[in-house]
C-alpha cells in the first residue's frame, strides 16, 4: 500500500506523539481504548482510523495540547478524504537526462531490415529553426496556462470575474488547495464568515461552507456546488453572529444552576462559536454552541438553522440538562472537565451523541 501525502503527514504526527510519550503501542492502546496493533498501523501510515474519537483518545494519553489536537484533527480529516483515492502515478524525475542520440523506429512504412534511424540533436540551431522553436515554446506555454486548474490566484474565468464559474472550479471540496478554494474563502469572509483565506480546503473551511449553506437555505452537501456558488456571489447571506463573551454571558443566565460548568462544556464543544459544525462518522452532524446532534434536534423539534441561533441552542441544551440535571449529553466534554484541575477543557470540540 502506498500512503497518500496526507496520510503520511498524519502518520508522522502520530509517531511524534507516540515517541514523545515514551510508551509502547500496547500500553498506549490500552489507555486509549484501541488495540496496539491498530495503533501501529495508524502510526505506520498503513491505515487511517474511521472514527476521529480514536485519534483524539490516543493524542490525549500522549499529552497533546489544544493546538496539537486542532492540527491533528485537520490532518486526520485530510487523510480521511484520501481513503478511497487511487494511488498516484509514478512521476518522471524533472532532472532526467535526455540523450542527444535517440533511436527512433522506422515509422509509416513497415521496417524491412529491422534497422533504426538515428537522429542527432544539433548543438546549434539555424536562425530559421530557432524562430520556429521559439514559436512552439510560446504555443506550448499558452496551452499550459489555460489548462483547467492551472489558473493563478485571482484569475478571472471565461465568463468574467467570477472565478468559480470557470471549468477549473467545477467542484470545490475537501482537500483541494488552489485558486478556487481561495475564491470560496474570500466570498465567505465577505459574508462575515470567520476563517483564514489560505487556499486550503480543510475542516475549518468545510465548517464555514456548511454553515453558509444552511443559512442560505441550501442542502449541506459538503461541497461547493452550483447553488452554493450562486449564493456566495449573490452576497445576500450574512454569517454575523454573537461574539464569545455574549455567548458565555447568555449561558450563565440560562444555566443558573451550574453556570461555570455549562460555559466550560460549551467551550469544549464549540469554542463558543454559534456557527460551529462538526461531522460524525455516521454522516450526521452536530450544530451550534452546544453541538446538538441531528438526533437531538429531532427530539427538540429543531433544525440546523434554529441550532445556529445561539439563544435557541443554549435554551435547548438546558432542556437536555434538565432531564437528569447533569451534562450526560456531552460525555466527552464532561470527562475532559474531570481530567483538568482548572475545570477548563484543553481539548478540541467533541461529537455529541
Amino acid at each position: 500500500m502506498v500512503a497518500s501525502p496526507h496520510t503520511e503527514k498524519f502518520a508522522a504526527r502520530l509517531r511524534m506523539l507516540k515517541d514523545r510519550s515514551g510508551r509502547g503501542y500496547d500500553r498506549l492502546g490500552k489507555d486509549a481504548g484501541v488495540s496496539g496493533s491498530s495503533l501501529h498501523r495508524y502510526c505506520s501510515g498503513l491505515s487511517v482510523p474511521v472514527d476521529y474519537r480514536v485519534v483524539h483518545a490516543f493524542a490525549k494519553v500522549c499529552g497533546a495540547d489544544s493546538e496539537e489536537l486542532r492540527e491533528l484533527h485537520r490532518l486526520w480529516a485530510l487523510a480521511d478524504t484520501d481513503r478511497d483515492a487511487p494511488a498516484p502515478a509514478a512521476a518522471v524525475p524533472e532532472d532526467a537526462a535526455v540523450p542527444k542520440d535517440v533511436a527512433v523506429p522506422e515509422d509509416i512504412t513497415p521496417p524491412q531490415t529491422g534497422r533504426t534511424r538515428r537522429f542527432r540533436v544539433p548543438d546549434k540551431l539555424s536562425p530559421r529553426a530557432a524562430v520556429l522553436a521559439a514559436a512552439v515554446v510560446v504555443v506550448l506555454v499558452a496551452g499550459f496556462v489555460w489548462l483547467p486548474g492551472s489558473a493563478p490566484d485571482g484569475a478571472a474565468s471565461a465568463s468574467g470575474d467570477r472565478v468559480l464559474d470557470s471549468p477549473a472550479c467545477k467542484t470545490v471540496s475537501m482537500g483541494q488547495h488552489d485558486a478556487c478554494v481561495r475564491e470560496v474563502q474570500t466570498l465567505l469572509a465577505r459574508a462575515k464568515g470567520k476563517l483564514a483565506v489560505d487556499g486550503d480546503f480543510g475542516p475549518e473551511t468545510l465548517r464555514r461552507v456548511t454553515a453558509f449553506q444552511v443559512l442560505a437555505g441550501l442542502p449541506a452537501t459538503n461541497v461547493v456546488d452550483d447553488a452554493t456558488k450562486k449564493a456566495l456571489y449573490a452576497q445576500r447571506v450574512s454569517m454575523t453572529t454573537w461574539p464569545q463573551d455574549r455567548v458565555a454571558k447568555r449561558i450563565r443566565e440560562v444555566f443558573t444552576e451550574d453556570p461555570g460548568t455549562a460555559v466550560a462544556v460549551a467551550r469544549c464543544a464549540s469554542f463558543l462559536d454559534p456557527l460551529y459544525v462538526l461531522p460524525n462518522t455516521n454522516g450526521s452532524r452536530n450544530w451550534g454552541v452546544f453541538q446538538i446532534s441531528d438526533a437531538r434536534l429531532r427530539d427538540l423539534d429543531g433544525t440546523p438553522l434554529r441550532a445556529f441561533d445561539p439563544d435557541w441552542n443554549i435554551r435547548a441544551a438546558h432542556r437536555l440538562w434538565s432531564v437528569r440535571h447533569d451534562f450526560h449529553d456531552w460525555p466527552s466534554c464532561e470527562a475532559a472537565l474531570k481530567s483538568t484541575p482548572s475545570g477548563t477543557p484543553s481539548s478540541t470540540p467533541k461529537s455529541t451523541p
